[in-house]
């Protein structure tokens, strides 16, 4: 490993071996001038730059009266100084909050009257809403901070001292970041997130896909979710390495910037659509050494039309809010098709009975997927109850997903528990039918729900993208399921769609396509076979 990464992990054992804040302070200490982030308008952060900013920002923080466990909220747009306002939290004990900034008045009414920050930090073009809000809630405080660095946080924080504040001294075991889940299947929930948490999958990460000081991520993932946040951010942090930050995912800037990138994260349909891009080729990713792709599936197709074009495989990992990263295939190219990989490090993976709870130790059983790890998070914010409902006696936590393990150890999605469907008293599996219908001619992508049906319960029913519209059609695509799936995990129908509705980070929201094609059967009269 290099010396910035080496420095980093001595210091971690040194100081405090669970403190975040250690990454940033050790490499400026050593090589202040090291570049951390440079943006797509030419703007530099060294990590000597970060550390005075943070710390800033910081002692701001506690001049409005933020103290270590106090909520700052931050509903603001991807920029480093947004980045800049995590560490300073990180660096003073407070617990970060990040929101989308798609979220609506009514969803930020409910996150701020459940996690009753101390501050809220938000876009200067939305400073009065957000003050409405906050004055409902009793927020304390609320300023502004643009994509340009601009607003009124910055203003106040930028002539604070930066060592004017008291460095967290709390336990490893204290909450450093708040996430809401992405409340596909009903409300959000906050997660809290340990700094034991944050430090061992960041270092665990870097481990695994190798990372060092010499690595440049070009990041394009938001900063409201776990993935470009810790996934992301942590790691390269943790390895002393750098970032090329661009606001958002636009194709064209990745197009731009990607042969300065030895690393890229995405999610599914940042691959597709760089696929989409005429110029995506090997002379693009010619400097590349690892691709990962998380937070929601993706398919065989895309996995291998992107190994053609670009010369590089995607490694693909699992994760969720609550657990952060549980598994990752090898970056060196020794995965398994289909896989999302092997567990990580001192974390235990087992496959569960979905009615009974008892491990099933057969593989290749589908099961629901539980996990206990140093990662997992402390449990929901004030709901005691949905914790104790998640969380098994013996320290693992049920995921929610379905999957299966092989006789190597590594593990298949199956889809989610709720999402299964029971039609005719079988359990069908969405997953093991789209995989089916995605491998069929001219589909792009599909998806498969379960929809109520006056004689077999439900009604499997397949959604499907074609590659060329006209091309496909219903007769057509059952015939050729017929060979491929038993009788009854055969589509009772196929509907063709433009698009599917998908929540911040590409998962396609079933409970959405339910809603919205629910009495379909019903409505047509059809019964089925």
């Amino acid at each position: 490993m290099c010396r910035y990464f080496d420095s980093g992990l001595r210091a971690l054992n040194k100081l405090s071996a669970d403190d975040p804040a250690i990454w940033l302070d050790s490499v400026a200490e050593a090589d202040p001038e090291r570049l951390l982030i440079r943006t797509t308008d030419k703007r530099l952060y060294s990590y000597g730059k970060v550390a005075d900013i943070s710390g800033r920002f910081a002692t701001y923080l506690s001049q409005c009266g933020v103290c270590a466990g106090d909520r700052v909220a931050a509903q603001v747009d991807k920029s480093p100084e947004g980045y800049i306002l995590y560490l300073a939290c990180l660096r003073m004990g407070a617990i970060f909050l990040p929101l989308n900034t798609a979220y609506s008045k009514a969803e930020m009414e409910y996150f701020i009257s459940d996690a009753q920050p101390r501050l809220l930090v938000c876009r200067p073009e939305s400073i009065e809403q957000t003050k409405a809000i906050a004055e409902k809630f009793n927020v304390h405080k609320t300023l502004s901070l643009g994509i340009d660095g601009t607003g009124t946080f910055i203003e106040n924080a930028l002539s604070c001292q930066a060592d004017g504040f008291t460095r967290f001294s709390g336990d490893a075991s204290d909450a450093a970041a708040l996430l809401y889940t992405s409340g596909t299947t009903g409300r959000s929930k906050g997660a809290m997130i340990s700094r034991r948490a944050l430090v061992y999958c960041a270092n665990t990460l870097a481990e695994c896909w190798q990372f060092t000081a010499d690595d440049i991520l070009l990041h394009v993932l938001p900063m409201f979710h776990g993935h470009g946040l810790f996934i992301a951010g942590n790691t390269v942090l943790a390895a002393g390495a750098q970032m090329i930050f661009t606001n958002r995912f636009d194709v064209n800037e990745v197009i731009r910037y990607l042969p300065e990138a030895t690393v890229f994260m995405g999610v599914p349909t940042m691959y597709t659509r760089l696929l989409k891009h005429p110029d995506f080729s090997k002379n693009v990713c010619r400097k590349l050494r690892l691709t990962i792709s998380g937070s929601a599936p993706i398919t065989s197709e895309t996995l291998e039309a992107f190994r053609k074009r670009s010369g590089n495989s995607i490694v693909e990992r699992y994760g969720l809010t609550e657990t952060l990263i549980v598994t990752s295939n090898p970056c060196n190219g020794m995965g398994e098709p289909g896989s999302v990989g092997i567990p990580l490090a001192n974390i235990d993976l087992r496959i569960a009975d979905i009615e009974t709870g008892v491990e099933l130790t057969e593989p290749n059983t589908v099961g629901k997927i539980e996990v206990r790890s140093p990662c997992l998070f402390n449990g929901y914010w004030r709901n005691a109850e949905k914790t104790a409902q998640d969380m098994c006696s013996d320290g693992y936590f049920s995921t929610g997903d379905l999957g299966t393990i092989d006789e190597k150890g590594f593990l298949y999605l199956v889809g989610r528990d709720k999402d299964m469907i029971i039609t005719g008293g079988y359990n069908v599996y969405p997953k093991e039918v789209e995989t089916e219908i995605d491998a069929l001619k001219n589909v792009q992508e599909s998806t498969v729900i379960g929809l109520p049906h006056p004689d077999f319960g439900e009604a499997v029913t397949a959604l499907v993208i074609s590659e060329t519209p006209g091309e496909l059609n219903e007769a057509s695509m059952l015939s050729a399921l017929v060979d491929r799936l038993a009788k009854y995990k055969c589509p009772k129908k196929v509907l063709f769609v433009d698009e599917f509705p998908r929540n911040a980070m590409g998962k396609i929201q079933k409970n959405l396509l339910k809603q919205q094609y629910e009495k379909l059967y019903q409505e047509i009269g059809q019964t089925g076979n």
